[in-house]
Order: structure tokens, then sequence, then C-alpha cells
């Protein structure tokens, strides 16, 4: 079965864009996670990233406290942020290029020019019962260099597809890099993930894409839920990602 992590990160946006700097404010990104998982949602994702302009670290322990399903943390590989993921000990940890300009996660993780350094952090997380998961684009030598890593997942970048989806050759193209990065990463021993600019448009074409275990999606369900509710936007992701072909 095909599993639908959450990522609650613009629950958070929203409450900063009014109550930043205060210790409390509206919506609660916590409530909205336990929505989600009332909801159907295999996990919830959240990115503490190191500028704090969403999630802080006070939502990442009641989240740590409140949910039930799997705390994905998405991270960038810098010493405070790990410190504080070997504290919480999310069952996962994902991690990601960052940006201080950028508007959200654009790209993928270097794995290739950073492979020393992602090994040490991996060795920590591993020690301390966390599996770790790479984000990065569907090239064959990030992928094998995820493998070199001792990584438990990847997460392959969907953005391309996403950002090319109403071009029909240029899709095709980031399709094809995605079935390809998929089938390489499997057969390396990797489990893999996707996220980046999934929605419900452009979902049923990933089903093309083979042996994957969970999809990382925010904005277009947040998004949605501005009309249908919460619950009800992750119901109707969850009956899109129904049926997901079983691969070996």
């Amino acid at each position: 079965m095909l599993k639908l992590g959450v990522n609650i990160d613009h629950v958070a946006t929203i409450r900063e864009a009014r109550y930043r700097g205060r210790t409390t404010g509206e919506p609660d990104p916590i409530a909205a996670a336990l929505i989600c998982e009332h909801a159907g949602a295999h996990g919830i994702t959240a990115h503490l990233r190191e500028d704090r302009r969403h999630i802080l670290d006070r939502d990442i322990v009641k989240l740590r406290e409140s949910i039930k399903t799997r705390l994905n943390l998405e991270m960038a590989n810098s010493p405070e942020i790990i410190q504080i993921a070997l504290r919480i000990k999310p069952e996962i940890v994902c991690l990601v290029p960052e940006r201080r300009q950028e508007l959200t996660t654009e790209g993928g993780l270097d794995v290739v020019g950073n492979l020393a350094s992602l090994i040490d952090t991996r060795k920590k997380m591993n020690a301390a019962g966390i599996d770790v998961s790479l984000f990065i684009d569907p090239d064959p030598r990030q992928i094998e260099a995820a493998a070199k890593s001792g990584a438990q997942f990847i997460e392959l970048h969907t953005g391309a597809f996403a950002d090319k989806f109403h071009d029909a050759n240029e899709r095709d193209k980031e399709l094809q890099r995605l079935i390809s990065g998929a089938t390489q990463a499997h057969g390396l021993g990797l489990s893999v993930n996707a996220g980046h600019g999934l929605n419900y448009d452009n979902l049923q074409m990933l089903r093309q894409v083979p042996h994957l275990i969970e999809l990382n999606i925010g904005h277009s369900i947040i998004s949605r839920a501005i009309f249908i509710g919460l619950a009800n936007a992750v119901r109707e992701m969850l009956q899109l990602m129904e049926n997901y072909p079983a691969s070996s």
C-alpha cells in the first residue's frame, strides 16, 4: 500500500504570518497533524529550518508528544539541527538542502559532494534508532552515492516533473527520470519515497513510477483544505493513491 505523509509546514507558515515571535497563534500545526492522522494519513512531515521561518522547536516537541503515526523530520545537515533530531528522536529524518533565499526546498541534496559528512550524520541517526532518508534528484550519480552513504531511504525530488506537467514532452522526460531513478534505487537496496509539487492533478501519472513506499505532500493538501476542510482533503488524496501497483 502506498503511504501518505502530510507535510504541515504550510499550516505553520500561515500562523507565522500573523503571530511571528509570539508563543501562541493560529492555526495550530499540531492540531492539523492530528486531523490528518484521524483522516488516515500514515505519517506527518515537518521541516525544522535553520531560520525557523515556519515550524518552530516547540512544534517539533509537541508533534513528538502528540502524534501516533510516524514523524518525518526534514532537516539540513547542520550541527544544531542534528542535535535536536537526536534529542527528539523522530522515526525518520529526511536530509535536505537548505538556502535562506529560497521559498521552499529547491533541488535535491548533493550527496556526491557531501558524502563523508552525510555518512557521519547517518551513523549518528541510525545509532539512535532513527532511519535516514536523502532528498535527491533522480540522478544516477546521486542515487549511487545515496546507496554508498548507508541511508535507508531516498526521497525522489518530483519538483521538475510537477513544474513540467503541462508540457507533455518535458513531463514525459521527467517522468522517465523518476521511473529510472526509482528502479536504480530499488536495485541498490534503497527504499524509495517521493515528494515535492505533487497534487491532485499530477498524482495519477506518478503511478507509473515503481517501488514507491510513501509520498510526502503538503502544499496541495493545505490549499485544498481551504475549500473542503483538512480531513476531506487528506481523504481525497488517499483515494487517488489507492491501488498503486504492487512491485517486488
